[in-house]
């Protein structure tokens, strides 16, 4: 006799046998569409609103400084709730968490559309970075769970494809609304996506049967509570520290500190407690491990690169925003073709020598793009990014596929939260990291410049002189040498800034390297899943 099947889908009072294989009552791929929609709303928003923020600035009265916080905002509440949705997922079920968060994220759209100050705006986003904190990993645990293994390449190729694609449009469609309309559009956009998604996911979406075996369980609310507090002074360290000449300033040695203490005192927990928050005894599966400590060193190169860019064409070459938005999105045509290839390789061919080949392709696209020169063509900037967009599909399908290939399905929550969670602070230190080379390396390059153009030097004399005649020519005389002077100060800052550019991209090119040693700790697939001791 067979049990009727629930409201979600799950068999009605049937005891569930670990290790079980469960299969979806609709299409695997209506249910992609379904959960996909909603991750690529909220992963779009949190690159949309960066070329708006000089537009935000003015219209709240706030300077451009003040309104970074409508970005870090939103990255803090969402790596707070991330680590936690596989509790809140297996507690409300995933499918009513799915259908909750979107409908805040939906609602919090709109008052960030309707915000009259930068403190309801940023209040707004929180909520909003709160809502879409689950989107991600819940979707993946979806996915992943509705295909069978042998086509989970697939499904990671689909997510994969809003993962690295969403970044990328973010900043081409949030200059486009913003020159057209108004910055709150960018907001308001979200409402017909949220609403289409809710309707998807409602009718396709279901829960496995043994999600209900957690219900009962409670929230650990001081594993949150040093969660937290961890990513919230760490976040703030990030986006600040620059800013303050990092340890120069004691609050943020403070917080420095206070982060540390929170991130032990929460692995402390989560180790002891017997109802963990985050069940870090996953990590004992060896592909997971090493698959999350890849994420986030691929998350730092990543990030790093995406937030270079724009702020190369924009503050070197004098792009506008939108234009600088366009030149970076050829990179999604190079990840949506490598997306395909990649689905059709993995398992047939070792995901191992997939992501070395992602690896070196995108480690070759930096080095390109560490040739740059001022002079340069809109052909030698698009040519790099395609190429640098067709390793993505190569890193994220495989590199995921691997991770979680010998995972039970009942875990299969925590290893995605912890998974997405690392990409996150990997991004974040990797943007860290690159402003503050982009910065220490640009004042190295001028002293270093600087002491080479003086009035000892033939070659700096010869360019002055004929600069000077030149100028005297078309304007005062008298106020020729003064201008020739701020032309060759000019020169020498832009050439000094170039360099800090190479540097960075030429880094972020060695740290991508630096991930292939770490593909022999994997395991190969096997033909069955290893249950983990997670208890």
């Amino acid at each position: 006799m067979t049990d009727l099947p629930d409201k979600n889908g799950g068999a009605a009072g049937a005891a569930y046998v670990p290790g079980a294989v469960w299969t979806p009552r609709f299409n695997p791929w209506l249910i992609t569409m379904a959960v996909m929609l909603a991750t690529f709303m909220e992963i779009l928003d949190t690159s949309v609103a960066t070329v708006a923020l000089p537009h935000i600035a003015g219209s709240l009265s706030a300077t451009v400084d003040e309104s970074t916080w409508v970005l870090t905002s939103y990255l803090i509440s969402n790596a707070v709730v991330l680590p936690s949705s596989n509790w809140l997922g297996n507690f409300f079920g995933r499918k009513n968490y799915l259908l909750f968060s979107i409908a805040l994220f939906t609602a919090a759209s709109i008052l960030c559309g309707v915000a009259t100050s930068l403190p309801m705006l940023v209040i707004a986003r929180v909520i909003q970075g709160a809502a879409g904190g689950g989107l991600q990993p819940v979707a993946q645990a979806i996915l992943l769970e509705s295909f069978p293994k042998e086509k989970r390449g697939a499904a990671m190729a689909a997510y994969g494809m809003g993962i690295i694609v969403a970044p990328l449009l973010g900043p081409v469609v949030g200059g486009w609304i913003t020159d057209s309309y108004s910055w709150r559009w960018i907001f308001y956009i979200n409402v017909p996506v949220g609403i289409i998604a809710l309707l998807m996911i409602e009718a396709f979406v279901e829960d496995p049967p043994y999600i209900g075996r957690h219900r009962t369980s409670r929230i650990d609310l001081i594993g949150f509570g040093f969660l937290a507090i961890w990513l919230a002074t760490l976040q703030v360290v990030l986006d600040k520290g620059q800013e303050v000449d990092w340890f120069s300033a004691h609050w943020l040695r403070w917080f420095v500190a206070i982060s540390a203490m929170a991130m032990i005192a929460f692995v402390v927990r989560e180790l002891k407690t017997d109802a963990p928050l985050v069940s870090l005894r996953v990590l004992r599966d060896r592909n997971l491990a090493v698959g999350t400590f890849l994420i986030g060193l691929i998350g730092v190169v990543i990030y790093g690169t995406t937030s270079l860019m724009p702020l190369f064409l924009q503050d070197l070459l004098g792009f506008p925003a939108l234009q600088s938005g366009l030149t970076v999105a050829p990179r999604g045509i190079g990840a949506i073709v490598s997306m395909i290839i990649a689905a059709q390789l993995v398992g047939r061919v070792d995901s191992r020598l997939l992501i070395a080949i992602g690896i070196t392709i995108r480690a070759a696209s930096l080095f390109m793009l560490g040739d740059l020169t001022l002079s340069v063509g809109m052909a030698n900037v698009i040519w790099p990014n395609i190429v640098n967009g067709f390793a993505n599909g190569f890193l994220f399908v495989p590199l995921t596929t691997t991770t979680m290939q010998t995972l039970p399905n009942e875990w299969m929550g925590g290893g995605t939260a912890l998974y997405n969670l690392m990409r996150n602070v990997g991004a974040s230190i990797g943007i860290s990291i690159v402003t503050t080379m982009l910065v220490r390396d640009a004042q190295r390059h001028q002293a270093i410049m600087v002491s080479n153009v003086t009035p000892y030097s033939e070659a700096t004399r010869n360019w002055l002189h004929s600069v000077t005649g030149l100028l005297a020519t078309h304007g005062s005389a008298a106020t020729a040498s003064q201008r020739a002077l701020d032309m060759l100060n000019r020169t020498v800052v832009q050439q000094a800034n170039l360099w800090a550019y190479v540097d960075d991209f030429r880094l972020l090119a060695y740290l991508t390297l630096l991930c292939i040693p770490f593909l022999f700790l994997f395991k190969g697939s096997g033909k069955h899943k290893r249950q983990v001791d997670v208890h």
